[in-house]
């Protein structure tokens, strides 16, 4: 049999069975669909003996699977090969994704179980032109909360979240947002230079997440972790903030694993998949 080609003609057509019996059989060909359809977005494509060898299935069961899918839109067969490539149903469905899921909504759970279990001001940034801005915060019960930026523009440089949301951009568009904005100077600890800088946001790429002590405002002291889309794409962060006094984010028991886990919860919850 010519691989690709669903079958060679006047080969026998062998029953598929392959260990299933009546009533796990629908569970298991749609089980084994969805592993062709892996395998086609891991190789780029496949013919139906690959798929029959990965699978540990008879040729005309993967024949079958496959044509089945051929005829949903969910594969197409390359005409020039005959192997199966993913089709454009797959796109059409990946694209409504990202217009259901909502950052705000995703994320709001997630930064209010941070600032109970912390007791510190929690917010959710993401990127608007050349700032951060926060669109979502959520309240520690201190009474010396930090103050309410929630819906401010604040600067990428001078603050944890505005660093990670730096940090995700590529180089020529960091290089745009710092040509536009500088790097003004808002307390003595603000970065000052774009070398230093660029050190430091190499930091965050390596570690994870983002630092801002007394940079923005004086007295007060944040962590910052990245949010990714489906595509792996920086589209937000969560920071959690304090007064300096008390709140030294490298000292607070658990909060590095803690903010990093709840970054990696919502990235999950917009289709991130790590690695």
């Amino acid at each position: 049999m010519k691989d690709g080609d669903p079958l060679t003609v006047g080969e026998p057509e062998v029953p598929d069975t392959d260990g299933e019996d009546a009533s796990s059989g629908g569970v298991q060909s749609v089980d084994r669909a969805l592993a062709i359809l892996e395998i086609l977005a891991r190789d780029g494509s496949s013919g139906v003996g690959e798929v029959a060898e990965e699978l540990d299935i008879h040729k005309s069961t993967a024949s079958r699977l496959l044509s089945s899918l051929l005829a949903r839109g969910m594969v197409h067969q390359n005409t020039n090969r005959g192997k199966y490539e993913l089709g454009f149903s797959i796109l059409r469905m990946a694209s409504s994704i990202p217009g259901r899921l909502s950052l705000v909504g995703e994320a709001r759970p997630v930064i209010e179980a941070l600032a109970g279990e912390y007791k510190e001001t929690v917010n959710l940034a993401v990127l608007r032109e050349e700032y951060a801005v926060n669109v979502d915060q959520a309240m520690g019960p201190s009474m010396l909360a930090t103050h309410d930026w929630l819906g401010s523009l604040t600067p990428l440089h001078a603050t944890s979240s505005g660093k990670v949301l730096l940090a995700g951009q590529g180089a020529d568009e960091r290089g745009r947002i710092l040509k536009v904005t500088k790097l003004p100077q808002r307390t003595a600890n603000t970065v000052r230079t774009r070398p230093a800088l660029e050190r430091e946001l190499l930091r965050v790429l390596k570690n994870g997440y983002a630092e801002a002590r007394e940079e923005f405002e004086m007295g007060i002291n944040s962590i910052a972790v990245p949010i990714h889309n489906h595509l792996g794409v920086v589209v937000g962060a969560i920071s959690v903030s304090g007064p300096a006094f008390r709140f030294d984010p490298q000292e607070v028991p658990g909060l590095l694993q803690g903010i990093k886990q709840a970054g990696q919860e919502v990235s999950a919850a917009l289709g991130y998949t790590a690695g």
